[in-house]
């Protein structure tokens, strides 16, 4: 479909230039206004840009995504869907959407920003909207901390002024230089606008390792009583886990203004996934590679695993996260 439609614009701006050798100049401006506006409907038809058309939010697709594709995390995804929806639902929000999602490794912290981009995004996690950063990547020195912080800002005001509905994930925080992020604090408060730039639609995403003790001795506490993991609330975690973040000498949101100032709209928890959840991953992995998911090659996959506590074999250590390469062996 999209090649027959590019095939017409193409035709039709091919006729547009034959018709400039054909009329008299008032008319060939006229033509020639034609072409143009079809040239740049081409170009705006095969190059993504900052309009309905390449960003659109899908409110069902996203809670499809986080029903059947996010395992064991009943707490991150009724906040996520609810978060994103209310700010995406708001056509003049008062500030950016700020979340910071916290857990262990494997647990689907990095999937879910996934996730949002996609059910966002037209072209994803590919999109030119959305710009990742990763602490030892781009910010590995210390010692260029001033410099750091001036072209963090120069970045986020350049794209946010290109395109205000953007979306920056910071990963790795709690390996970030404490201090850092609190250098793009004015563009995620309440502000109309800074500097005739407006930041209200952009979204903002921090993902940490920081806080997952606090997290796991909660799921621990449940398991130890007998109580059901989907029987934990945000409110068991919350506070704690903002605290544990705050203090944290390691986290880059460590002593930050924007958890000071009420920044931040929620801090998501990510709980240790179980070995039910690992066989989910497992399954749903073979499903995307178009295999026939097989129970028993997921079973080889989760007992190959390490889980905590040793001898009960609880909680995985490392989540779903080589889920991937374990199945490239078993299958």
């Amino acid at each position: 479909m999209k090649t027959a439609h590019l095939y017409l614009l193409l035709h039709v701006l091919s006729s547009a230039s034959v018709l400039v050798h054909t009329f008299e100049p008032f008319t060939t401006t006229v033509v020639l206004g034609v072409g143009a506006a079809l040239g740049r409907a081409i170009y705006n038809y095969l190059h993504e840009s900052c309009d309905p058309k390449w960003i659109a939010f899908n409110a069902t697709g996203l809670k499809a995504d986080l029903d059947s594709k996010l395992f064991g995390q009943h707490i991150a995804s009724r906040i996520i869907l609810k978060a994103v929806n209310g700010f995406m639902s708001n056509d003049n929000p008062k500030k950016p959407l700020v979340l910071s999602l916290h857990g262990w490794t494997g647990t689907g912290k990095n999937f879910v920003s996934q996730l949002i981009a996609d059910n966002i995004y037209k072209e994803g996690m590919d999109s030119s909207f959305v710009h990742v950063f990763t602490s030892e990547l781009h910010f590995p020195h210390s010692s260029q901390f001033d410099t750091y912080k001036s072209q963090l800002q120069q970045w986020i005001k350049g794209n946010v002024t290109n395109c205000a509905h953007s979306m920056f994930i910071f990963d790795e925080m709690d390996k970030m230089h404490p201090g850092l992020i609190d250098s793009i604090k004015p563009y995620l408060d309440y502000y109309d606008k800074l500097d005739g730039v407006s930041y209200r639609k952009a979204i903002f995403i921090f993902l940490s390792n920081a806080g997952g003790e606090s997290i796991i001795q909660t799921a621990l506490d449940f398991w130890k009583a007998g109580r059901d993991r989907e029987e934990i609330e945000l409110k068991d975690l919350e506070t704690v886990l903002s605290l544990s973040v705050f203090n944290n000498k390691k986290s880059g949101l460590w002593h930050t203004s924007l958890i000071d100032k009420n920044l931040v709209d929620f801090f998501v928890p990510f709980l240790p996934l179980e070995y039910r959840h690992i066989i989910q991953c497992a399954m749903a992995e073979m499903k995307a590679r178009g295999l026939q998911p097989d129970q028993n090659v997921a079973d080889q996959v989760a007992r190959d695993l390490v889980y905590f506590p040793k001898t009960e074999r609880v909680f995985s250590v490392k989540g779903c996260k080589t889920i991937e390469s374990k199945l490239d062996y078993y299958t």
